[in-house]
């Protein structure tokens, strides 16, 4: 209830300003209109009073019915509004895109039956728990290429991950700032919002251009999924960036805990603040709740009087 008064507003607040001609117009039509004007300025008013029966009472309600018509016509036109449009593309808020790294380290057999076979298989479990929503691929070493855009079809994202391998990678490396960059374009350019998750086993950039290539690119979230060894020189360096980047880091785990978390994670997306995902909230047209009132009101405003009805039949 809170929240809804605090949305209310108007979509065409301009338009209230015709309450003022509206009463004034009002106002003026009644003193023209009163039967008892010219008696009023001849009597003394207490004896107009007292010789005016019955229809006086009925009259001022009349006029007041008409005020009101006016008043509801002024707000229906003003556009009264609380709740926002429902957005079309809300369906693409939840948008994940995965950045695999795919340099020479991810082939070490530390983790069987090696980090990226392990990192391939997080990716088929990820798809095929986000099933329907959108997942898009970018394979990063010492260069970073997006591999699948923003799709729904889920399984193609753990296809295409099945194939990345530092072999076809062009310069070996670690730029994981490169990767940020080519996502936080990627949801400018198609003006979604969406969260960053890095599969890597460890970070061996320069922190600071990893940082500065996130608020550069405007990366609204992101999280890592660490394919190390806990505790070890490489987990250290993860995690050291992770908190440079306010990012949440999910230790690998033999069962779906991992991901279970990952995926609650990417559900709660915060709004992408991307130049492209600015766009102006429309609200919905409320004004109509008001038209049956208006309708109500306008009838009774209108209708004939009891004396009225009564002089008609008598001629």
């Amino acid at each position: 209830m809170i929240e809804t008064l605090a949305q209310f507003h108007f979509i065409r607040p301009i338009w209230l300003l015709l309450v003022v001609p509206a009463a004034v117009i009002w106002w003026a039509w009644r003193q023209s209109a009163d039967p008892l004007r010219g008696w009023s300025e001849q009597m003394d008013a207490d004896l107009l009073g007292a010789l005016v029966i019955g229809a006086e009472r009925g009259g001022r309600w009349k006029d007041f019915a008409i005020l009101g018509c006016w008043m509801l016509a002024v707000i229906v036109i003003a556009g009264p509004t609380w709740k926002p449009e429902p957005n079309p593309f809300a369906e693409d808020a939840s948008s994940l895109i995965v950045l695999l790294k795919a340099d020479a380290s991810m082939e070490n057999t530390d983790i069987a039956p090696s980090r990226l076979e392990r990192a391939r298989l997080k990716i088929a479990d990820l798809a095929e728990a986000r099933k329907g929503q959108p997942m898009a691929l970018i394979a990063y070493a010492g260069s970073a290429h997006l591999v699948l855009p923003p799709t729904k079809d889920t399984k193609v994202v753990a296809q295409m991950a099945a194939e990345i391998s530092p072999a076809i990678m062009p310069a070996p490396g670690d730029h994981l700032e490169l990767a940020l960059a080519k996502a936080g374009d990627l949801l400018s350019r198609q003006g979604i919002s969406g969260s960053v998750l890095v599969i890597a086993d460890t970070v061996d950039g320069d922190t600071k251009a990893i940082v500065e290539a996130r608020h550069a690119h405007g990366v609204p979230s992101v999280e890592f999924l660490a394919l190390n060894v806990p505790g070890s020189s490489e987990d250290d360096a993860l995690r050291k960036a992770a908190n440079a980047l306010n990012a949440r880091v999910e230790s690998l785990t033999p069962d779906g805990t991992d991901i279970a978390a990952l995926v609650r994670a990417a559900a709660h997306t915060p709004v992408s603040r991307t130049a492209g995902a600015q766009q102006q909230v429309q609200w919905q047209e409320s004004g109509w709740y008001l038209l049956p009132i208006l309708a109500l009101a306008a009838a009774y405003a209108f209708r004939r009087d009891g004396n009225q009805r009564r002089e008609g039949a008598t001629a």
